[in-house]
C-alpha cells in the first residue's frame, strides 16, 4: 500500500468519525502540512469521496460520501492485506536471523528496542528456544512485556548470547552505540544487512 493510499484511508476515517474536523487538526493527524492537507482534500472532492459544505459562520463540513464510504472500505481492506503481509515477512525475517545465530549454540537474546517491532521480535522468540533475558531501551527499573528493561549502558551487567536490534530506522547508529559499550559486533543481529 502507497503512501497516497495511506493518507486517503486516514483522511477518510478522519471526516467520518467528524466531519467538522479542521484542515489544520487533520494536518497534525497526517503529519504534513496545512497546504498539503488542503490539496487532499480538494483531491478527495474532485473524485467525489467527500463533500465540501459551508455551515454558518464559515465553517465547512466534510461529509462522507456513499462513493468515499466503498473507497474507504476497499482502502482498509487493502491495509489489513499489507499488513498482515508486512507481520509475516518481518518474522521471517527475524526467524532467519536468530537461526543463523543459533548455529553457534547460541541460545540467551537481548532485544533492543521497546516498538512495534520490539513485540513482533518477542513473539518470533517465544516461537522458538531461545530465552530472552530482556529489553534494552529507555529508563532503568522499568519493564515491557513484564521482562526488565535496561538502559544501554547496563547491557554488560546481562549474560547473553545475542542482541536483536528491533528498530529499522536508526540501526546503524544503535549498532555502533551497542558496539562501543563492548558488546562483539558478532553478538549484535540486525533485520537489515550489515552495510
Amino acid at each position: 500500500m502507497d503512501l497516497q493510499s495511506r493518507r486517503d484511508l486516514q483522511l477518510l476515517s478522519e471526516v467520518e468519525k467528524d466531519g467538522c474536523v479542521t484542515q489544520r487538526t487533520l494536518a497534525k493527524s497526517l503529519g504534513v502540512a496545512l497546504g498539503l492537507t488542503n490539496l487532499y482534500i480538494k483531491r478527495l472532492a474532485r473524485k467525489g469521496y467527500i463533500k465540501i459544505t459551508t455551515i454558518p459562520r464559515n465553517r465547512i463540513k466534510y461529509l462522507l460520501t456513499p462513493h468515499g464510504v466503498a473507497e474507504k472500505s476497499r482502502l482498509t481492506y487493502q491495509y489489513m492485506q499489507y499488513s498482515l503481509f508486512y507481520y509475516r515477512d518481518v518474522r521471517q525475517r527475524l526467524k532467519q536471523a536468530l537461526s543463523a545465530v543459533s548455529i553457534t549454540g547460541s541460545k540467551r537474546l537481548v532485544i533492543y528496542g521497546t516498538g512495534e517491532l520490539a513485540e513482533l521480535a518477542y513473539l518470533t522468540v517465544r516461537e522458538t528456544d531461545w530465552t530472552l533475558v530482556g529489553f534494552v531501551d529507555g529508563k532503568p527499573e522499568q519493564t515491557f512485556l513484564s521482562h526488565p528493561l535496561v538502559p544501554i549502558e547496563a547491557l554488560l551487567n546481562w549474560e547473553f548470547d545475542a542482541i536483536l536490534i528491533a528498530d529499522i530506522e536508526d540501526t546503524e547508529k544503535i549498532r555502533e552505540r551497542i558496539i562501543r559499550e563492548r558488546v562483539p559486533r558478532h553478538k549484535v543481529i540486525t533485520l537489515c544487512p550489515e552495510s
